[in-house]
């Protein structure tokens, strides 16, 4: 049961932010919304949400998003934006049980559900620390777990590669992959292209809030159609026996 775009529009402030965006999320597969600055990418995850008022249909199977209950909603579509922030000084075990909020469940479930999260994003270590003692990564980690808990269908994750050093960014990506394996249909935001590459199975990439193309990320994520949308130049290189495509300059 794929979430899906049909001739999704956003208007805001008058501007079309996105114009009939026809796309899917696919269960078991981790998909890369890639664009340039202002190209609608933050704007499709919260229409994917129901946050926003659109033109044009986002399914969850055969059911609008915007009609489901807010507690079956919430429990179905995880959200991590990209402005995520803990505005209190909790533990990280606290932070994380907020991911249980939407289920009605037993304490014992909720608290198990919390461990694996837990244990899924390696911040189990730290669980009882406050979340101010933590280092940048360490948070977006405790950020993950949150949802996580929640066990939602689909995650959805503004970029949530931003800012992390090299190694925590592998480190998510594998968590986010791991995360598809299970069954769960995962939407990043990304700006790295061979980040995306590494992590995506599908890819929607957009520009001016139109689909530029979409589908498995080998057939997106091409020479041609990263130069029509980028304006670059790319390289090829070998990574693990695939071949990828990295920046390499201007025409």
């Amino acid at each position: 049961m794929a979430l899906s775009f049909v001739g999704v529009t956003v208007k805001l402030g008058g501007a079309i932010v996105l114009d009939d965006v026809t796309a899917k999320i696919a269960p078991g597969r981790v998909t890369a919304i890639l664009g340039p600055n202002g190209a609608g990418k933050s704007t499709l995850l919260r229409a994917a949400c129901g946050l926003i008022a659109t033109q044009g249909r986002v399914l969850m199977g055969g059911d609008e998003v915007t009609s489901l209950d807010p507690h079956v909603k919430a429990r179905c579509i995880g959200y991590l934006p990209q402005d995520a922030a803990i505005h209190w000084n909790l533990r990280a075990r606290e932070v994380v049980a907020l991911g249980r909020h939407p289920h009605r469940s037993s304490p014992a479930e909720n608290a198990t559900a919390v461990a694996d999260a837990m244990e899924a994003t390696a911040t189990a270590a730290f669980a009882d620390r406050p979340v101010a003692t933590l280092s940048g990564g360490e948070r977006a980690r405790v950020l993950l777990a949150r949802v996580f808990a929640g066990s939602p269908r689909y995650l959805l994750a503004d970029e949530p590669l931003a800012a992390l050093d090299p190694a925590n960014q592998i480190d998510m990506v594998q968590r986010l992959r791991a995360h598809a394996a299970g069954g769960a249909g995962v939407a990043v935001v990304v700006h790295d292209l061979l980040q995306a590459q590494v992590a995506a199975d599908d890819a929607i990439l957009l520009d001016g809030g139109r689909v530029v193309a979409a589908g498995p990320a080998a057939q997106v994520l091409t020479p041609d159609h990263l130069a029509a949308v980028f304006g670059i130049r790319v390289a090829a290189v070998e990574v693990d026996g695939r071949t990828l495509w990295v920046p390499a300059g201007r025409p």
